[in-house]
């Protein structure tokens, strides 16, 4: 028993340092009412649902688990009965989301089967109210987490490894939802010690012995050979993980700060940028680029595009393309835009109705209305009883952005705001009848103004990158 109660205190430990975390990165007096775990039914998320379990009873804390039915292996119809039987042999909540992996070649899979098991856990999340998703990520998975990166060539930011807790919208769908690893500092041996000595039963994929996928020829080649060689060398590749992750926190730090210095509205001041040392600026232009959602480029990518930017001439007009997105110059200053085509600027007209939300999203004209609370601007009331238009432009269309300003063409507006031509026939009108109440890029339209007492708002722009 003693082994038992060695790795349940450290298991303990580890989710109440977790805990916390969590209360103080949702500015909550407690701990989340509600945990789940990714249940695949495999020796080490069994370990990790008993551990769960036996806490959560004592902690009088909600626990889910959660399993995800790729329909891959012929037996995942009994994967998933087992992982139901032992979720109800524990008391524990119990719920399935199927998932269909399209055409890809093997190559492929393993990242499609990734990315698809974690847009349903994020979903059952969300479905059953679950803040917290526990998942069996133990230290051997570190190691091979670490190795791959350095065989693949990666940065600080790769080299890192897993955080013991993290958001991962781009994985679960939503930023409020938080993923943790509470036996990151556990072993395997360790886990299928304990598992045999409390007798849990678990699943064996059979797909963990295909070398063919590259974690597993790591697994089942180059790992036995290094502790062969090199015994204990997983803790030592943790512990240099726990380095890059420090080293990291300084780069993001550095990023934050030069993005702070030199931006420019949504924009980047190029003379600004001048003045960075080229490891520098290539810091925060990624760190740019992850701020609006964009998969980071690789460094010859990354390496031509600052060439590009920094020396093209005053007066060329500058666009490089990323998958996600364009990079455009224009008056020294550095624009994200999404990745428009002559065909974007025909789209219909949309006819909607404003229901008090703060934004609502456009996805065909690539961007999000902002609805704000404000002093001054239009009254709520009103805004809400209009049938409301979001249109592109279509000429004659007039502003007047104050009542002691004259009232102008979009063209004087967008010269006199130096708006760059690119953009201008992607900026909308937000219009109610036949009146524009607010044209993207330029501001508000006065005449619906107004103050005082009441609710009032203004709109706002944003243009959503689409990857």
């Amino acid at each position: 028993m003693g082994r038992l109660s060695t790795l349940s205190d450290r298991f303990e430990r580890a989710l109440e340092a977790i805990l916390a975390r969590v209360s103080v990165c949702a500015g909550l007096p407690v701990a989340p009412a509600a945990v789940a775990v990714a249940y695949s039914g495999g020796l080490d998320s069994s370990v990790l649902l008993r551990l769960a379990q036996q806490q959560a009873a004592v902690r009088g804390v909600k626990l889910f688990a959660f399993h995800v039915h790729h329909g891959l292996s012929p037996n995942a119809d009994a994967w998933l009965a087992h992982c139901e039987r032992e979720a109800g042999q524990l008391g524990v909540a119990f719920a399935a989301q199927r998932v269909q992996i399209g055409d890809t070649d093997r190559s492929g899979v393993e990242e499609a089967a990734r990315v698809l098991r974690y847009a349903a856990l994020g979903a059952l999340c969300r479905k059953h109210g679950v803040a917290l998703l526990l998942t069996a990520h133990h230290l051997d998975d570190q190691a091979e987490t670490v190795l791959l990166q350095l065989l693949r060539g990666s940065g600080v930011a790769g080299l890192s490894g897993m955080d013991d807790i993290n958001a991962a919208p781009d994985l679960l769908g939503d930023a409020r939802l938080l993923m943790a690893r509470p036996l990151l500092d556990i072993s395997r041996a360790e886990l299928e010690a304990w598992a045999a000595r409390a007798g849990i039963a678990h699943v064996e994929d059979e797909s963990n012995a295909d070398v063919r996928y590259a974690r597993n020829a790591l697994r089942q080649g180059v790992m036995p050979q290094l502790s062969q060689s090199f015994p204990g060398f997983q803790e030592r590749l943790a512990r240099s993980a726990s380095h890059m992750q420090a080293a990291q926190r300084l780069l993001l730090q550095l990023a934050q700060d030069d993005l702070a210095a030199c931006a420019d509205g949504a924009c980047l001041d190029l003379e600004r940028l001048r003045g960075l040392s080229s490891e520098r600026l290539d810091n925060l232009l990624r760190h740019w680029l992850g701020v609006h959602g964009v998969r980071m480029p690789s460094t010859a990518w990354l390496t031509e595009m600052r060439a590009q930017m920094l020396d093209a001439k005053a007066d060329a007009q500058l666009c490089v393309s990323h998958p996600d997105c364009a990079i455009r110059r224009y008056r020294n200053r550095v624009y994200l835009t999404p990745k428009w085509d002559e065909d974007a600027a025909s789209v219909a007209p949309q006819p909607f109705r404003w229901q008090g939300e703060a934004s609502l999203d456009f996805s065909a004209y690539q961007g999000r209305l902002h609805f704000e609370s404000a002093a001054e601007g239009l009254d709520a009331a009103w805004l809400r009883a209009q049938p409301l238009l979001i249109r592109y432009r279509q000429g004659g269309e007039n502003v007047k952005l104050a009542a002691n300003r004259p009232t102008r063409s979009l063209k004087q507006h967008f010269q006199a705001l130096h708006v760059p031509a690119w953009e201008r026939p992607f900026l909308p009108l937000v219009t109610a009848g036949q009146e524009v109440l607010y044209a993207a890029g330029i501001g508000m339209d006065c005449h619906r103004s107004g103050s005082g007492q009441g609710e009032y708002v203004r709109l706002r722009w944003e243009h959503v990158l689409q990857s």
